[in-house]
């Protein structure tokens, strides 16, 4: 167990420290925002007149992406979903639209392959890293990202993780149980996590699942948001400190 201060504010019992991965620890702002343009690109060559509303459904603007928004906070399945209903509405039936959704994510993940490098880490996070595993705390990455994409995140800059977690079905954030599946990977109670993320979507699952705290980061996006319920929000990793 550690004690972790951040700022003003003291967070006692602490076992693991659970982070969110794009707007977090990655700068993912620029790749979710490209893969998004191609994605509603791509099916509004298949479908005429679905691309603009799609990238509207995306959150996805001319100077930049909405960190609250689809391709910000979503799983691929989310996106998908939505992308096929935007394609029903035309008249095309539901497995024919999402078939259309699927093959042109799967065309434009091609194209965009590999994410890791495209994604940099946000400066201090290998320091925290560092630091936090110095005090024998469990770290993992929680992420709406397939769980590929989070591995692979993990190998590509070597980052010191018990688990790498993404989303592959119909769990993840806020369902509590999203949380449950990386304390039963780490072997560590909720109520001694310790959420980092960059959207509601972090803070209502730490709530929910009955962590022990969530600290917001403003990081992440072009357009700062502010994340109510949050035990705090940080501007820097440097603000995270073990006391012991």
């Amino acid at each position: 167990m550690a004690t972790l201060r951040c700022r003003d504010l003291t967070f006692f019992s602490i076992a693991a420290v659970i982070f969110d991965k794009d707007g977090t620890l990655a700068d993912s702002q620029a790749y979710l925002r490209n893969l998004g343009m191609r994605r509603s690109r791509l099916i509004d060559a298949k479908v005429p007149g679905v691309g603009e509303p799609l990238l509207m459904a995306f959150g996805i603007g001319e100077n930049g992406i909405n960190p609250a928004g689809m391709m910000a906070v979503g799983s691929r399945r989310d996106n998908e979903i939505a992308a096929a209903a935007y394609i029903a509405e035309t008249g095309r039936d539901w497995m024919e639209a999402l078939a259309i959704a699927q093959a042109s994510f799967a065309e434009a993940d091609r194209y965009l392959q590999p994410k890791a490098p495209q994604t940099p880490l946000f400066p201090g996070t290998l320091e925290l890293l560092r630091s936090l595993r110095s005090a024998k705390l469990k770290l993992a990455i929680l992420s709406a990202d397939t769980t590929a994409n989070v591995q692979e995140f993990v190998q590509h800059y070597a980052l010191d993780v018990d688990a790498a977690i993404g989303t592959d079905d119909n769990l993840g954030k806020p369902n509590p149980q999203f949380l449950q599946r990386a304390g039963d990977a780490i072997d560590v109670p909720c109520a001694q996590m310790l959420i980092v993320g960059d959207s509601i979507a972090d803070i209502e699952l730490a709530r929910l699942a009955g962590a022990a705290g969530a600290i917001g980061v403003t990081w992440g996006w072009t357009s700062a948001q502010y994340l109510i319920g949050a035990d705090i929000m940080i501007d820097q990793f440097a603000q995270i400190e073990v006391l012991e």
